[in-house]
């Protein structure tokens, strides 16, 4: 807050030239401590022009063009009093801007903006010639369709909004772009549809995003997310996030807001529930009832990864439950490890596998796969660390996991299994019994900005579960979700 309060008086722009060096001397180490921050001085119809830049931000190509014409000018006009004009008609670029203060200089050079400063003038001209360090956009890894757009977000705010814009060239699609951070004034971009988004929504993420303090956003959209949000360690996840923009843009024209994060080649989508995070792409990119049945095979996984090792641990404990036609589920051999210890040993052994396989570089990723599979798998059930059906119903649960659609869900999944575990191994069946009710009564009495987690099911809405259960065909599908209250109930 101390700092905000003193950005509250601005340093207006000097006609002495000189003094604005001074000042940037000892704001930005220009000259001094910082060596990515350079300035050109030359002389345009005899009064000094300076022009600031930011090394490794800006594109020299075009610079080079904009410095040709500026230099030009002393060949072509002789009216040294209109310098300040006639360098900005020659500004050969779509986007100039007029800088009033120095306070907003130093946040324009910063943001890798070239700054023209005339002799006698107590205005500047901020020219975006940016050219950020990035990559191309590419298939993300962790949403990839075999029929379908390739191209992902990128960690280039400017890129993101084209890629978004492209799908939806709607005149009242809307960018509204701000600054959060004290020190790493980080750009964010609030996109909605004007006329479908709810604009009591819209408000209030602006109210949010504007009441943030902070230094800055280096883990990006995940930061703003805890700020907006408001999670604490409830660990389901509160927005989606999505690296796709076909994925972006159908969630815009359903009334959704969208917040992109500059740095981060993922977007948030809010509000969701938590059927939107076990929808994915693909069902989509294929005919409704092959897409009906993808998605019920996603959502075999996902409930086979929360209930069915608490489920079978349960049977363990108490084979008098088993039916006789699966009276052969459970260890045929006893071992001198608790089941209990076993279940929870693979299942850390597992989390091992997967950050190592993170941490691993994808040439022995592979190789490391093999090697915990055939060998440390197999040898820790011969030694008799393991029984054969932990492992299979360990790694099923596993493959579950795998098969959710969203991470941020399956490590939440993950630990509701290990708290209904923990339930059954002290209480057994009331255990289970119990801990089932209070799982689904904490997602009952979660909300994300107001919307309820397990709509459409808690409140119950007839036709929009039935497009959840359902991959409904495009056509058919008229109706926006009520959940995000749009202005336009049906689609168009």
């Amino acid at each position: 807050m101390i700092g905000k309060e003193k950005n509250s008086s601005k340093t207006p722009i000097s006609p002495d030239i000189v003094k604005n060096d001074k000042f940037f001397e000892s704001r930005i180490g220009l000259g001094t401590t910082n060596f990515d921050i350079g300035v050109r001085k030359f002389k345009i119809l005899n009064k000094e022009v300076h022009l600031y830049f930011l090394n490794g931000l800006c594109d020299t190509a075009f610079i080079v063009q904009i410095l040709e014409e500026i230099v030009n000018i002393n060949d072509n006009e002789k009216n040294s009093y209109r310098a300040f004009n006639i360098i900005e008609n020659r500004l050969v670029h779509q986007q100039v801007s007029t800088i009033k203060n120095l306070d907003e200089a130093v946040d324009t050079i910063l943001s890798g903006l070239i700054l023209f400063l005339v002799e006698g003038e107590d205005s500047g001209l901020a020219v975006d010639v940016r050219s950020y360090p990035g990559r191309t956009p590419q298939e993300p890894d962790t949403e990839k369709v075999i029929r379908g757009a390739r191209d992902g977000y990128v960690e280039n705010i400017i890129v993101n909004c084209a890629l978004t814009r492209r799908r939806i060239r709607d005149e009242r699609l809307r960018n509204e772009i701000m600054q959060v951070g004290e020190r790493s004034k980080t750009d964010i971009c609030i996109s909605y549809i004007q006329d479908v988004a709810d604009p009591n929504l819209v408000k209030i993420i602006k109210k949010e995003l504007s009441k943030i303090d902070v230094d800055g956003l280096t883990m990006a959209d995940k930061t703003i997310e805890e700020f907006i949000v408001h999670q604490g360690f409830n660990p389901y996840p509160l927005v989606r996030y999505t690296e796709r923009p076909d994925v972006a843009a159908t969630h815009l024209l359903e009334g959704h807001v969208v917040i992109m994060v500059d740095t981060s080649p993922s977007v948030i989508i809010t509000p969701t529930t938590m059927f939107h995070h076990v929808q994915h792409a693909e069902e989509y990119r294929q005919a409704p009832a092959v897409g009906t049945l993808l998605r019920w095979t996603r959502f075999v996984g996902i409930i086979a990864s929360i209930f069915l090792l608490p489920l079978w641990f349960l049977l363990v404990l108490e084979p008098d439950m088993i039916p006789k036609a699966i009276d052969y589920i459970g260890p045929n051999e006893k071992s001198n490890i608790p089941i209990v210890i076993q279940i929870f040993l693979a299942d850390m052994g597992i989390e091992f596998l997967r950050m190592a396989a993170i941490h691993t570089p994808t040439p022995l990723s592979t190789a490391m796969g093999l090697i915990a599979a055939a060998l440390i798998g197999q040898i820790a059930i011969d030694v008799g660390l393991f029984g054969p059906e932990v492992i299979l119903y360990v790694a099923i649960a596993a493959v579950g996991i795998f098969a959710t659609p969203s991470y941020e869900l399956s490590a939440a999944n993950k630990i509701a299994r290990l708290f209904l575990l923990v339930l059954v191994a002290i209480f057994k069946v009331p255990g289970f019994i119990i801990g089932c009710t209070i799982y689904f009564l904490f997602l009952a009495n979660i909300r994300s900005l107001n919307t309820p987690y397990l709509w459409p099911f808690l409140p119950f809405n007839a036709k929009a579960l039935l497009q959840i259960v359902i991959r409904t065909s495009v056509p058919g599908a008229k109706l926006r979700p009520s959940i995000v209250h749009p202005q336009k109930p049906f689609k168009q």
